[in-house]
């Protein structure tokens, strides 16, 4: 039998924030099985973690949503983290992912991740499409920051800048658009949309990914890194933000994000997260 440890990652308070399934050592696991085990758990993704390939890294750690794998991700990165310090590592720590090492802090209960991947601006779909997928009137569309661009720290997303709050509540995803959005702009997720207003220093956000069976995420560090990349190098200063994810899915997020110029940008993510389950995985 193997253990497992469910998290809500972003949050200080239970059942908030954005479940994650850690498997801590998952050396024993038929690599065939690993993909069923994300998709039986369900939650946007399920890490596994390894020992480190390299000396001086402090783990391995693969990410499964419930339809593949994924070399980066925010919360699992976080996650994962405060998990294996609550297992009793001490200190700060490198994690193994797929596109890299990632190094890791913590500040009492705070994890923090730094990613100094270079942004990768993939396309910039065309805002007709983006607001048929979103079931949003164009003029919701706020074009003055960016146009809708699907762009990638290691995960593409398709960010799109909203005029209002009002706007961000309304959304209703459109399944057949959003294949329509798959198929004419392929990237490593199926059209991901993730839909902000930014008010200042705080901003509102939510994410889609129904073709990655993900009908809405209540926390993407991912993604909000990804914004703060593409925010940073339009504006050209560093940034300082708090994004709140999850509140329309009674789940709210809170992701603190920092940003410094540099060629890459380098984008530090924090967060909690709370335990809320442990087990044991009782495969044949």
């Amino acid at each position: 039998m193997t253990d497992f440890l469910v998290y809500d990652v972003f949050t200080e308070t239970a059942f908030g924030g954005n479940q994650l399934a850690v498997i801590p050592d998952a050396t024993t696991l038929p690599e065939d099985d690993l993909q069923r085990i994300a998709r039986e758990f369900n939650f946007s993704e399920t890490t596994f973690v390894y020992p480190a390939t390299n000396p001086g890294n402090t783990a391995k750690v693969r990410i499964f949503t419930p339809t593949m794998e994924i070399p980066f991700a925010g919360h699992p990165t976080i996650g994962t983290a405060l998990a294996l310090r609550d297992l009793g590592h001490q200190g700060e720590m490198v994690l193994e992912l797929g596109i890299g090492p990632i190094p890791c802090s913590f500040a009492g209960n705070i994890a923090s991740f730094t990613t100094r991947q270079p942004l990768e601006r993939i396309a910039t779909p065309d805002i007709d499409l983006v607001a048929q997928c979103l079931n949003l009137p164009l003029a919701s569309i706020h074009t003055d920051p960016h146009p809708p661009i699907q762009a990638s720290l290691g995960l593409p997303f398709v960010i799109v800048a909203l005029t209002d709050k009002a706007a961000l509540a309304a959304i209703t995803p459109a399944i057949d658009a959003m294949r329509k959005g798959a198929a004419r702009y392929p990237a490593g997720t199926d059209f991901a949309l993730y839909a902000y207003v930014q008010d200042g220093d705080v901003v509102h956000a939510r994410m889609f990914a129904p073709l990655d069976n993900i009908p809405e995420d209540p926390a993407t560090g991912s993604a909000a890194a990804t914004l703060c990349a593409l925010l940073t190098e339009i504006g050209g200063a560093d940034l300082n933000l708090t994004i709140h994810q999850g509140v329309e899915m009674g789940r709210p997020s809170r992701i603190i994000a920092a940003t410094t110029m540099g060629a890459p940008v380098a984008v530090k993510i924090s967060g909690q997260a709370i335990r809320t389950m442990a087990g044991k995985l009782t495969l044949p």
